[in-house]
C-alpha cells in the first residue's frame, strides 16, 4: 500500500512538472533579432496608429495620444485590467526594456520578467505581426515623451490572479505564427487581413468570447454582446444582414476615415478607434474594407442602424 501512494505521488508531481513545462512563458529565438537591422520609424508610428495604441495607453483625461502613461481600467468577467505604462520612462514605462523583451513581449505574451501576460493585451493578434514591423515599433516608442508615472496593479478575482493559470489559457487558444500572404488573393486584400487580424486586432473586440476568454472562432467578426463589463459592446461587422450587409468595401473605408458614413451606431470606444484609423493612408483603409468585406457572412449582434 505504501509503494502504491509513492507511486502515485511520483506520478503527480511528474504531472505538474510536465503541465508547468508545457505551459511554461515562451520566448521567440535569437536569431529573430537580425544583427544590422536599422528600424523604420515612420513605419513604427504606421503600426502604432493601425494598432490603436494610444486608446488603451493614454492616461485617462489625457488628451495628449503620445502620453503613454497607461492607467485605463477595462473591467471583464474575470476583474478589472488595468494597462500599463508603455512610454520610455526608464522605471515606470518601457525605457528599460531591450528589444527582445518587447518583442516576446508583443509575439508571444511573455513579459520582461519570464512571466505571462494576460490577454487583455491582444498579443494573440500581434503574434501575427512581421517581426521587423515590431521592431519599428519599438523604436518608434522610444521617440515618444517618458513619463513618471506608476500604474496600478491588475484588480482580478481568484484564480484568475494566478499568471501561471494564463499557461493554460494559451495552451487552449494562443497559437501563435506569422502572417503568410495568400498569393490567391490581391495585394490589398492581402494588406487588409495583415492589418485586421494583426496590428489593428479587429477580431479581439468583434468577436464573442467563451466563458474562459477563448474567442468563439466560428462567429468571427459576428459582434460581442458583452465587449466589456458594463454594456459595452462590439457590432457584427460581417457582410451579413446583421452586420454590414448593406455596405461596401468603399462605405467601411470611408467610415474608417470619418467615423460618420452608414449611421454605423458604435459604441463611444469606437469614436477612440476612428481617432487612428483617420490617420491611416486612405489605401491602409481601403485594403482592411476590402477584407471586412470579403468576410464570411455570420449571424450576430446586429447591434447598428442601416441607412
Amino acid at each position: 500500500m505504501r509503494r502504491i501512494l509513492i507511486w502515485l505521488i511520483v506520478l503527480v508531481v511528474v504531472g505538474v512538472c510536465a503541465g508547468l513545462f508545457i505551459t511554461r512563458p515562451q520566448k521567440l529565438p535569437a536569431s529573430e533579432l537580425a544583427a544590422g537591422y536599422h528600424p523604420d520609424v515612420a513605419n513604427g508610428q504606421l503600426m502604432f496608429t493601425a494598432g490603436n495604441c494610444s486608446a488603451c495607453h493614454t492616461a485617462p483625461g489625457q488628451t495628449d495620444r503620445t502620453q503613454l502613461a497607461g492607467g485605463l481600467k477595462l473591467k471583464s468577467p474575470f476583474g478589472t485590467f488595468v494597462t500599463p505604462n508603455i512610454s520610455p520612462d526608464p522605471k515606470f514605462g518601457i525605457g528599460g526594456w531591450t528589444e527582445a523583451e518587447f518583442l516576446n513581449a508583443m509575439k508571444r505574451g511573455t513579459g520582461r520578467h519570464g512571466e505571462h501576460l494576460y490577454p487583455a493585451f491582444p498579443y494573440a493578434s500581434y503574434s501575427l505581426m512581421k517581426t521587423s514591423d515590431v521592431r519599428d515599433l519599438f523604436a518608434y516608442l522610444k521617440t515618444l515623451p517618458a513619463v513618471a508615472r506608476p500604474t496600478a496593479p491588475h484588480e482580478l478575482k481568484f484564480p484568475f490572479n494566478i499568471r501561471l493559470a494564463v499557461g493554460g489559457w494559451k495552451l487552449l487558444y494562443f497559437h501563435p505564427h506569422e502572417f503568410a500572404a495568400d498569393p490567391k488573393k490581391s495585394a490589398a486584400w492581402n494588406r487588409g487581413m495583415y492589418l485586421a487580424e494583426g496590428p489593428s486586432h479587429c477580431a479581439e473586440c468583434h468577436t464573442p468570447r467563451n466563458a474562459l476568454g477563448g474567442m468563439e472562432t466560428d462567429k468571427l467578426y459576428a459582434g460581442a454582446p458583452n465587449l466589456e463589463a458594463g454594456g459595452r459592446f462590439a457590432s457584427n461587422i460581417t457582410p451579413h444582414k446583421d452586420g454590414l450587409g448593406d455596405w461596401s468595401a468603399q462605405d467601411i473605408a470611408d467610415f474608417l476615415k470619418s467615423g460618420t458614413d452608414k449611421c454605423f451606431n458604435e459604441p463611444d470606444g469606437m469614436k477612440e478607434v476612428i481617432a487612428s484609423t483617420s490617420k491611416l493612408p486612405d489605401a491602409d483603409n481601403a485594403a482592411i474594407g476590402e477584407y471586412i468585406h470579403a468576410l464570411p457572412a455570420v449571424a450576430g449582434n446586429p447591434k447598428h442602424k442601416t441607412c
